[in-house]
């Protein structure tokens, strides 16, 4: 009873939100940057909560904390001081200051502003739209699966939840728009550090502690990876299987760098002098969160059966739930709320991102007549609707895969578009090519390995993976971008010029 009484508590709170700043969400900028008048810490909170949910609580750590033992907490710490801390460092002031010198809400906006091209922001919100939507559907799929296992009402409620947090996830959205979601973050990651500090003490007391739970875990042997057969492999420093574990801390790592839904927060961040301490809070958020979570799915072989294959018996995704049914009634609510905190505030920058992507990159652009700031935001809290509704369908499909559904999505959206946002941030020699390759090359290996699904593997590295797959593609076009721009047309100088002068005296 405890469980659903904290549940129900913190579900109205979240609405009390949004309903209190629905006043405060009038205009186009108030609904979608927030006013663009937010300090560090709600920033940096925000861009926590939007980094960590329940895809990462209850799918990567459970996973690939089964693949790699303890050495999964390199995953974490990449996250922390690569996906937080160097991309706080290297893109925060230019992409605060050239996002309004371009006057630009969403990344398909900074697209055509940048490259002077109304396709290459058709394109890439069409990107955004389209590949978002799965990554949301792994969102809902990890919480509910959490939610059936916490209330013990059976795999048959899996589908009630998925829709009930839909519901939820649009009420406060479409209310409160970005400022709702900003501040809930705030008191939601309060609640996600305590909570994952309380979790992961209590799973390894369940073992003897620290101590107890390594030994367990030493006396695993490992069936399958670099090396086979060795005893120990899962508490050793780099594990059984190091070259995949480098293509996991990739995508999830260098792949906020070319997020919209990651990048979009420093496009609300006050001033500059709010990008340090930002990017300090933020790392530490990263630490204890991502840390936490994948040093706890790092024992997820001592409590989940194996099959055969080697395999959980009851899948990948069930290895966290099955670990967190044994903590007391009172604790499990306290997880229960963790993974909710996570989840809704990534689900609600996510289906903001999207549908104010759509609104304002692809139908406003088209509109007979010029659309008024109520239209904008009437159309904008209908495509939430729909775009909840269509990752609703997806997630429905409990036998999707979490770690599929975020490798696709984020290996076609950070593979798209890294490259040609944080190089455009900083060099003027860009060409319009080179982003058209990228959204190419990124969204047609996406859609050639999900068409074909290949097996095999080159040097230990496994291309059968969505994860590995994203990785990849993200540092394939690193590199090509720039040799396309040796050999295509570069923008007009005085173009390119009037550009950058956001940053003329650095």
């Amino acid at each position: 009873m405890s469980i659903i009484a904290i549940t129900v508590l913190y579900i109205l709170f979240v609405i009390g939100v949004g309903v209190y700043f629905t006043r405060k969400s009038k205009t186009v900028t108030d609904f979608v940057l927030g006013g663009m008048t937010l300090g560090p810490w709600i920033t940096a909170f925000a861009y926590g909560n939007s980094y960590f949910s329940a895809v990462v609580f209850v799918g990567f750590a459970g996973r690939f904390g089964w693949a790699y033992g303890l050495s999964a907490v390199w995953i974490g710490l990449a996250n922390a001081f690569i996906g937080s801390l160097a991309a706080w460092a290297v893109m925060g002031r230019r992409t605060r200051a050239m996002t309004r010198h371009f006057k630009s809400a969403t990344m398909p906006d900074f697209f055509e502003k940048r490259y002077l091209s109304k396709t290459v922001k058709i394109i890439s919100a069409a990107i955004v739209f389209v590949f978002l939507i799965p990554y949301t559907a792994s969102i809902y799929n990890g919480l509910s699966r959490l939610f059936a296992m916490a209330f013990g009402t059976g795999e048959g409620s899996y589908y009630y939840f998925v829709i009930g947090m839909a519901i939820v996830t649009a009420v406060y959205v479409i209310l409160g728009g970005y400022k709702a979601t900003a501040y809930n973050d705030f008191f939601q990651g309060i609640i996600m550090i305590v909570s994952v500090i309380a979790i992961v003490f209590a799973i390894l007391n369940l073992n003897g502690g620290f101590a107890g739970s390594i030994i367990k875990l030493s006396e695993i042997e490992n069936e399958k990876g670099g090396f086979a057969g060795m005893n120990g492999a899962f508490v050793s420093l780099f594990g059984p299987d190091p070259i995949n574990l480098v293509a996991v801390a990739v995508l999830t790592s260098l792949g906020t760098w070319g997020l919209p839904q990651m990048v979009h927060k420093f496009y609300t961040i006050k001033d500059e002098r709010s990008i340090k301490p930002g990017m300090v809070i933020s790392t530490a958020f990263a630490v204890i969160i991502a840390g936490g979570c994948y040093f706890l799915g790092s024992f997820g072989r001592i409590f989940a059966q194996k099959n055969e294959a080697g395999a959980p018996v009851n899948g990948f995704d069930d290895i966290v739930p099955s670990m967190l049914e044994r903590l007391p009634e009172l604790l499990l609510g306290v997880v229960v709320v963790l993974v909710l905190s996570a989840s809704m505030s990534s689900l609600a920058g996510l289906v903001l991102t999207s549908s104010s992507t759509l609104t304002l990159d692809m139908i406003r652009p088209f509109a007979k007549k010029p659309l008024d700031e109520k239209k904008i935001l009437l159309i904008m809290r209908f495509f939430i609707g729909v775009f909840i509704l269509a990752s609703v369908i997806i997630a429905l499909n409990k036998n999707n895969l979490i770690t599929d559904l975020m490798g696709y999505s984020w290996g076609a959206l950070a593979g798209a578009f890294l490259a040609p946002f944080l190089y455009g941030l900083f060099f003027k020699w860009m060409t319009r090519a080179a982003v058209y390759f990228s959204f190419m090359f990124a969204v047609g290996l996406t859609a050639l390995h999900l068409v074909f699904k290949p097996t095999f593997s080159v040097f230990g590295f496994g291309f059968a993976s969505s994860v590995n797959l994203g990785a990849f593609i993200m540092v394939a076009n690193l590199i090509l971008v720039p040799l396309i721009c040796l050999i295509t047309p570069k923008l007009k100088k005085d173009d390119v010029e009037s550009m950058f002068l956001c940053h003329k005296g650095e």
